[in-house]
């Protein structure tokens, strides 16, 4: 079994920050891609960012100069710095992770969501 569980999400003024973490347990060979997505209320899920095992990292256009991703694999944890936030990143942010079990089984997991408010 995997579990992959968010901290860090919260009420934030605009302009303000937050980090998120997300860190994954169970019987972990390796993690290869992780990343963060975000759901606003009756809209679909959509990609915040992604990194690859080794850090190269991918924004949305949206979130691009504010945002940045990285991870520490010797924690099987992802992170999420959110800087200069506005009210539309106001949302639930769920981290994903395609990881390799020990017996070899590979899947994609994900966690199960944190929610961030950006409000005055």
């Amino acid at each position: 079994q995997v579990q992959l569980v968010e901290s860090g999400g919260g009420l934030v003024r605009p302009g303000g920050s937050l980090r998120l973490s997300c860190g994954a347990s169970g019987s972990i060979l390796r993690i290869n891609a992780m990343g963060w997505y975000r759901q606003l209320p009756g809209k679909e899920r959509e990609l915040v960012g992604t990194i690859t095992y080794g850090g190269g990292t991918n924004y949305a256009d949206s979130v691009k100069g504010r945002f940045t991703i990285s991870r520490d694999n010797a924690k099987n944890t992802v992170y999420l710095q959110m800087n200069s936030l506005k009210p539309e990143d106001t949302a639930v942010y769920y981290c994903n992770a395609d990881i390799i079990l020990r017996t070899y089984a590979q899947n994609t997991h994900w966690g199960q969501g944190t929610q961030v408010t950006v409000s005055s």
